[in-house]
């Protein structure tokens, strides 16, 4: 029997969903609209379901990018991911946005194994959500929040090729004075990266509690009380 998994990708502006079948691309359908996750996410799996000829009964899992990210982006992914385990009761699988965002890149890289990969999410000013990952997926160094100056990351650039890449690399490209160092433009989060790890999830059946989980935000969000007007 086949493994057809739902992926939601949805921790950056781009609402991006994939259809998997035993690790291999169905489908995959992305919206690039600023705040559209709330109001066409479910519209896109239907439609993803119907042009691809399947049902929502035929899943064996869904997954979700698991942050960090869009604390609204990754609220929305993961209340619609849990939504369908719990209707249909099947299981939930969360990915790491860094981790996918490396493994995107590292399958189209030449020599990929002579390179470290460094993605970036923009987390406002100059700080970012990073970490470092080799061609094969294994974690170098742990996500992680990093303020962004000329030593960020110097002792990994003296010994080691990085590749840059996400919304929040290009503002560390102009801090940076090293030969080592390499940036990559318009690479942003993708459901076909979520669902590719995703079944390797599935075959290890690393699985969430669909009633307990939470997106993996890396900082405390904080939230403000609306002032009172008098």
């Amino acid at each position: 029997m086949s493994t057809l998994i739902l992926s939601l990708e949805t921790s950056s502006p781009v609402c991006s969903i994939a259809l998997h079948r035993d690790g291999q691309l169905v489908g995959q359908s992305e919206l690039r609209l600023e705040k559209s996750h709330s109001s066409h996410l479910s519209l896109l799996i239907q439609q993803l379901l119907d042009n691809t000829n399947t049902t929502l009964q035929d899943l064996a899992a869904v997954a979700v990018s698991d942050g960090p990210g869009s604390y609204t982006g990754l609220r929305i992914g993961g209340a619609a991911a849990k939504g369908l385990c719990y209707a249909l009761d099947i299981p939930l699988i969360a990915v790491g946005t860094l981790p996918a965002l490396a493994q995107q890149v590292a399958d189209y890289t030449a020599q990929a194994e002579d390179v470290l990969f460094c993605p970036m999410l923009d987390a406002r000013r100059m700080e970012v959500y990073s970490a470092l990952y080799a061609h094969d997926g294994r974690e170098v160094l742990a996500p992680a929040p990093l303020i962004l100056d000329s030593e960020t990351l110097v002792e990994q650039l003296a010994h080691h090729r990085l590749l840059f890449f996400g919304n929040g690399a290009a503002k560390f490209a102009p801090l940076v004075n090293s030969t080592n160092a390499g940036f990559l433009a318009g690479i942003e989060p993708s459901a076909i990266a979520v669902g590719t790890l995703a079944y390797q999830a599935y075959q290890r059946q690393d699985f969430r509690d669909v009633a307990y989980y939470e997106p993996f935000y890396l900082k405390e969000v904080h939230t403000t009380t609306p002032k009172v007007r008098t």
